[in-house]
């Protein structure tokens, strides 16, 4: 069965492994559906809710999402559900995932890259990681044993570019509700509670608020990504009084304005055609245009798991991507709940 762009409500997607087909071959993990749960799903020809209309996807932005409601126990929401993004610095939940599973003690020193990776998307805190842990076989031992049939590692030739990691919006979904449902409870609080205290600014200097942060009111747990806009930030983040850059509760900062870096930096410009064609031999999906994603959970008791991701126009900037990262999230959220 094909995923149709827009079928929420009116035929609500089950996550149950081996319900939906994927689009596309799965990686070569070797990997397994790790569950057979099954999810209920609304009777053929089913009327859709009046209010549940798909959010406009601008010009140019190519989209995907998912919603799984907790309490009705379905997709209740999705758009692209199992077309591959790279992942950007969402693959460090994985990375978390795979690290205390075989660690049964963690050092302080490991504790401490573990809370600047998640709360900070810290990109050295995930090199150390994914240097000592096997690179790409991490994601091939995740992948297996959560079910994930859309994710794989970088290609051959970029072994250490762990954001060249390729996931959807699909194994998303299904990894936070291994955590939420599965994952031993210490995995479970350490990597949740770090995302519930997700920092207003990364390491890096780019505000981590966009999407889920700035479209939906607390509590949330968030896992943000971001590749292709450039080493420096157009608009430097500066933690709010009370907060660090490792640690504390995230609040909307407010934007430090470096000049004219205030229109946001253009990244490698070029057609989405052109781009499109350098990016088919590369293994890496849309390879040259800017992505961003906004992950998590979102509600009271946790009741939505959200993955919406994005990619933008090549030359595209910080700013206006983010505009409509959140645009979209806002709206998927009202017409889910």
């Amino acid at each position: 069965m094909r995923i149709k762009p827009w079928a929420a409500m009116a035929a609500a997607v089950p996550l149950a492994a081996g319900c939906v087909a994927a689009p596309q071959a799965a990686p070569a993990t070797g990997g397994t559906p790790a569950s057979s749960e099954k999810v209920s799903v609304p009777a053929p020809g089913a009327a859709a809710t009046p209010s549940a209309r798909p959010p406009r996807v601008p010009a140019g932005t190519t989209a995907a999402w998912v919603v799984f409601d907790r309490q009705q126990r379905r997709i209740v929401a999705h758009r692209n559900a199992h077309r591959r993004y790279r992942s950007a610095s969402v693959v460090k939940i994985l990375m978390a995932i795979d690290y205390l599973e075989s660690h049964k003690t963690v050092p302080a020193a490991d504790a401490r890259l573990l809370r600047i990776m998640l709360r900070s998307s810290d990109d050295d805190a995930a090199t150390s990681f994914w240097s000592r842990n096997g690179k790409g076989a991490i994601i091939v031992r995740t992948a297996r044993k959560l079910g994930l049939s859309d994710t794989a590692p970088p290609p051959a030739t970029h072994p250490g570019f762990w954001g060249y990691t390729s996931l959807s919006a699909y194994d998303i979904v299904r990894t936070y509700r291994y955590l939420l449902d599965r994952a031993a409870p210490r995995v479970r609080d350490t990597i949740l509670g770090h995302l519930r205290k997700a920092t207003s600014c990364g390491t890096d200097g780019f505000d981590q608020t966009f999407g889920i942060p700035r479209a939906v009111r607390r509590p949330w747990a968030v896992k943000q990504g971001w590749s292709g806009f450039g080493a420096v930030p157009p608009v430097s983040c500066r933690p709010s009084a009370g907060t660090t850059a490792s640690g504390g509760p995230a609040v909307p900062a407010e934007p430090v304005l470096d000049g004219a870096a205030v229109l946001g930096a253009p990244v490698s410009g070029g057609s989405i055609s052109l781009v499109a064609q350098r990016a088919a031999g590369t293994g890496v999906p849309d390879y040259g245009r800017p992505v961003l994603h906004t992950t998590g959970l979102a509600g009271k008791g946790d009741r939505f798991v959200l993955a919406v991701l994005t990619a933008h126009p090549a030359g595209g900037t910080w700013n206006a991507s983010v505009q409509r990262i959140t645009k979209l999230t806002a709206a998927l959220y009202r017409s889910a709940s």
